[in-house]
């Protein structure tokens, strides 16, 4: 209860200081059943209204199929990696290349700028890149196979003392 009663002194502080607080607070409340899709749309007026609800036109909407994974109505957007967009568009969200409102692909972690993306195509064809693979292993494998007979060592003499057969230190007590 104390808790509680402290809680709403904080909340009243804080609105005295700076009362847009409170009215962001409340006008963009957002809830979890506010970003779930609706239900899979069955007639043509439900793709419609999907279509608007996701700022696209009815002939851009394709909704994934009904398959149980729970996608719902939202559409299914092209598999296109972040990284082919055009970077010097001016984006909203630079950093993410994308704009307010743009409907996020339902993969949207798999396909941005820090994962792997097929965007472009290959410079040379993948035979030139296995040839070229193949002939740096086959050149380091012929170096090592052509030197092996020369080992390398670090060239020490043994240790030359003044006077040969004296001994020049002891380990007994004197």
């Amino acid at each position: 209860m104390a808790a509680l009663i402290k809680g709403i002194k904080f909340g009243a502080q804080i609105t005295n200081r700076n009362p847009a607080i409170l009215y962001t607070s409340v006008r963009n409340h957002g809830w979890n059943k506010d970003f779930k899709p609706s239900k899979f749309p069955e007639t043509e007026k439900d793709r419609e209204l999907a279509a608007k609800k996701y700022g696209l036109t009815t002939a851009e909407y394709q909704p994934y199929p009904d398959d149980g994974l729970g996608y719902g109505d939202y559409p299914k957007l092209p598999d296109v990696p972040v990284e082919a967009r055009d970077p010097y568009y001016p984006y909203d969200f630079p950093e993410l290349k994308r704009n307010l409102h743009d409907t996020l692909h339902a993969e949207t972690d798999f396909w941005s700028e820090d994962r792997f993306g097929s965007a472009e195509p290959l410079r040379y064809s993948m035979k030139t890149y296995w040839l070229s693979f193949l002939g740096v292993m086959t050149g380091c494998f012929a170096v090592y196979y052509w030197l092996e007979n020369y080992k390398m060592f670090r060239p020490v003499l043994a240790k030359q003392y003044p006077y040969e057969g004296k001994a020049h230190y002891t380990f007994e007590k004197k």
